[in-house]
């Protein structure tokens, strides 16, 4: 079943850039190079909670922060990918990590990718899930986010899912449900600025170029947002620079965090 928005998840907060950044980090201090988790696009660090839960229990530490004007962190919400990047990087220095893996979904990928390019040096891996490169976004969905958010909030469960002749009917609702719980608990305005902030930003392909390190692309069969066929071009600019591949689920949709979190964590504890 997918875990609800508001499931008890164990957090904490610092200071980066002069606000609050509230996040989960769980997970051996040990680890030599922490995972640096990304939400996307009008969500907060719940969505990883399956996630990361599995991850902490295969040994890694794991840091799920809420961007800024999401979930506990202060805001304003961040307008465009590089600040979003910039503050990714503030953050892993308040945290004391000198090098660290690096992960977003959605939205988040492109964050991910853009910090990997800016700072190459420091980031150990690199995986992308559900993401493309540019990454538009309808202008229906741009419009309804601005004017009307309960029907950017349909169109966003519509598009996120697998099939309900394939999944069921009551785990596609179950769901909706839960992913409709997490938009809901999120500043008003802060989905139209994430949407617009995906739409903008042109510089993908370009930033794959400069990553280093070894990056997962991983897709999903039922895809309606970002098919794993308009993944290609990112792969391949990836591979100019770096060991890059790309790994398809079959039987999930955009939403593979919360419809198949053993999937994932299993590609993300899967060997280079």
């Amino acid at each position: 079943m997918p875990i609800s928005a508001t499931a008890p998840f164990p957090m904490t907060a610092i200071e980066v850039d002069g606000r609050r950044a509230a996040l989960a980090d769980d997970g051996p201090r040990t680890d030599p190079a922490p995972l640096l988790l990304i939400h996307g696009a009008g969500h907060d660090h719940g969505v990883w909670r399956a996630v990361a839960g599995g991850l902490v229990a295969a040994g890694r530490r794991v840091i799920t922060p809420d961007l800024p004007g999401h979930g506990a962190s202060a805001g304003p919400a961040l307008t465009g990918i590089p600040s979003m990047a910039a503050w990714v990087l503030a953050l892993a220095d308040a945290l004391g990590l000198e090098r660290f893996a690096l992960g977003g979904h959605s939205m988040g990928a492109l964050v991910a990718l853009a910090t990997a390019a800016a700072a190459p040096e420091r980031i150990t891996a690199l995986a992308l899930l559900g993401c493309r490169a540019p990454m538009p976004v309808a202008s229906f969905l741009l419009e309804a986010a601005r004017t009307e958010p309960a029907q950017a909030h349909a169109l966003i469960n519509k598009f996120s899912f697998a099939p309900a002749e394939r999944i069921g009917e009551t785990r596609r609702q179950a769901l909706e449900a839960a992913n409709l719980e997490r938009l809901q608990a999120q500043p008003a305005t802060v989905l139209a600025i994430d949407l617009a902030a995906c739409d903008r930003w042109p510089d993908g392909l370009a930033a794959a170029t400069h990553v280093r390190c070894p990056t997962l692309l991983l897709c999903a069969g039922y895809d309606r947002m970002t098919p794993a066929e308009t993944s290609r071009p990112l792969l391949q600019a990836l591979q100019a620079g770096s060991d890059a591949r790309l790994l398809e689920l079959s039987d999930c949709g955009h939403g593979m965090l919360d419809e198949a979190p053993a999937a994932v964590i299993e590609a993300l504890c899967a060997p280079g």
